[in-house]
C-alpha cells in the first residue's frame, strides 16, 4: 500500500477513493437522498460557526481523552456503522476495526455489513458496537442480538430512522448490488479499477454476510435484496426500544433523533445514550442538520443521558465545535468509508490522524489544553443557535 502521508485532509482521502473505488461502490458512500439538501447543510453548516482565538495561554500537557459510554478513549471520535465497507475494500469492516482497537476508539459495524459480526469478532480483540435494525422478522432480530452478544459486542447502537427507505438517485442510476451484479455497465466500471478487483478475489465475502445464511431463501442476490427490501418496519415505534435493550442486556444507543420530543421518549424507554443523526442526509432529504438542531436536544436531555453526534463531521474542528455545543462525542461514517477504499486500514488510520491533528491544533489555537474544557465560550456568540444550549456537564 503506498505511503498516504501526503494526504492531509479528508477530503484529500475522498478524491483518492473516488480514483480507487468502482463509481457504484463510491457514490453509495458520497451521496444522499433526492437533491442531496441535508448531506449538503450537514457538512456547511459547521462552516458557518466560528471558532475563538486566544493567545499567551499555556498549551502544555494537552488532553484529547474522554469517555463514551464509560469507555475510555483517545478523542471524542467513534467509527460510526456504515454499509458496504467490504465493497470499498475487500474485507473493509475488520480492516476498519483494527483501525479504530489500535486507536482506542470505538468501532460500530453495521447490521448490512459485509463483514459479518463474527468475522470481526474474530479477527479484533477490543470489544465493538454493533448497529441493528428493527426488522419485521422479529426471530431474525432476536437472534441476530444473541449473536451480537456472543461476540461480546460492548453495546447496542439502534438506528431508528430507516422504517421506510428514503431515495438514493445515484444507487437507483448505478445499478447498486451488494455484490455487483454482472453486466456491461457493472463490468465496466470494475474492469476500471483492477487493483480493487484483484483484492476482491482474494476475499469470500462479498454480500450481506449477517443476513446470508441466517434467513430463509436469502442465499442468492436476488432473494437477499427482495428480502432485506421488505424487512424495514414501518410500525416501529418507542417499545421497541425497550424490547432490545431487555434482549441485548446491555447498553443501547438510540441513533437518529432530530427531535427534542423524540430524545425524550428515547430515555423514557431505556436508551442509555442517543445520537443526533439524519442518516447522513440519506433519508429525510430537507430536515435541519444535526449541528443545528445539537443545541436543542443537549438542552433537552443533556443533563439526562450522554449525547452524541453523526452527519458531517469531516474534520478536527467538526468535532470541537460539536463539543462546544454540549455533545460528548462525535461518529464518522464516510471518512472512514474514504479512508478505506483509498488505502485500507491504513486508509482509516490516516484518517484518524488527520482528524486527531486538527482536533489537537485547534483545541490549542482556542486557548483551551483538555477537551472536556471546551464550550460554549469557544465559539462566537452570534453563531449559536437560538435555543441556547449550556455545554455539557462534565
Amino acid at each position: 500500500m503506498p505511503s498516504l502521508d501526503k494526504i492531509l485532509t479528508v477530503d484529500e482521502m475522498k478524491q483518492k477513493a473516488r480514483r480507487s473505488v468502482p463509481k457504484m461502490f463510491f457514490d453509495y458512500a458520497d451521496s444522499g437522498s433526492y437533491t442531496e439538501g441535508t448531506y449538503r447543510d450537514n457538512e456547511s453548516d459547521f462552516g458557518k460557526i466560528s471558532l475563538k482565538q486566544k493567545v499567551a495561554v499555556n498549551l502544555k500537557n494537552r488532553n484529547l481523552k474522554t469517555r463514551m459510554l464509560g469507555q475510555e478513549i483517545t478523542m471524542p471520535v467513534a467509527i460510526a456503522p456504515a454499509a458496504t465497507g467490504g465493497m470499498q475494500i475487500a474485507d473493509g469492516e475488520i480492516k476498519a476495526a483494527r483501525a479504530a482497537e489500535k486507536y482506542g476508539i470505538p468501532f460500530t459495524l453495521s447490521t448490512m455489513s459485509v463483514c459479518s459480526i463474527e468475522d470481526v469478532a474474530e479477527n479484533t480483540s477490543a470489544p465493538f458496537w454493533f448497529q441493528l435494525y428493527v426488522m419485521r422478522d422479529r426471530g431474525f432480530i432476536e437472534r441476530l442480538i444473541d449473536r451480537a452478544k456472543a461476540a461480546k459486542c460492548s453495546a447496542l447502537v439502534l438506528t431508528m430512522d430507516l422504517q421506510i427507505l428514503g431515495q438514493r438517485h445515484k444507487d437507483i442510476k448505478n445499478g447498486l448490488a451488494t455484490p455487483p451484479k454482472l453486466n456491461a455497465h457493472s463490468l465496466w466500471q470494475m474492469m476500471q479499477h483492477p487493483v480493487w478487483c484483484m483484492r476482491m478475489l482474494g476475499t469470500r465475502r462479498h454480500t450481506f454476510r449477517n443476513i446470508v445464511g441466517h434467513v430463509s431463501g436469502g442465499h442468492d442476490l436476488a432473494s437477499l435484496s427482495s428480502w432485506t427490501a421488505s424487512q424495514f418496519d414501518p410500525a416501529l415505534d418507542w417499545a421497541d426500544v425497550r424490547w432490545v435493550k431487555e434482549r441485548f442486556g446491555g447498553p443501547v444507543i438510540v441513533k437518529g433523533v432530530l427531535d427534542p420530543d423524540d430524545a425524550q421518549a428515547a430515555i423514557d424507554n431505556g436508551a442509555d445514550a442517543i445520537v443526533v443523526s439524519n442518516h447522513g442526509g440519506r433519508q429525510l432529504d430537507g430536515a435541519p442538520s444535526t449541528i443545528r438542531v445539537l443545541p436543542e436536544i443537549v438542552d433537552r436531555v443533556g443533563h439526562k443521558t450522554e449525547v452524541y453526534l453523526d452527519s458531517g463531521i469531516r474534520s478536527g474542528q467538526d468535532v470541537l465545535k460539536a463539543m462546544a455545543f454540549g455533545a460528548r462525542g462525535t461518529f464518522i461514517g464516510r471518512p472512514m468509508l474514504y479512508g478505506l477504499g483509498a488505502g485500507g486500514e491504513a486508509g482509516v488510520t490516516r484518517v484518524l490522524d488527520i482528524i486527531r491533528k486538527e482536533l489537537d491544533t485547534t483545541m490549542a489555537l482556542c486557548g483551551e489544553r483538555d477537551i472536556l474544557n471546551f464550550g460554549l465560550h469557544n465559539i462566537y456568540s452570534n453563531d449559536i443557535p437560538p435555543r441556547n444550549a449550556p455545554a455539557y456537564p462534565r
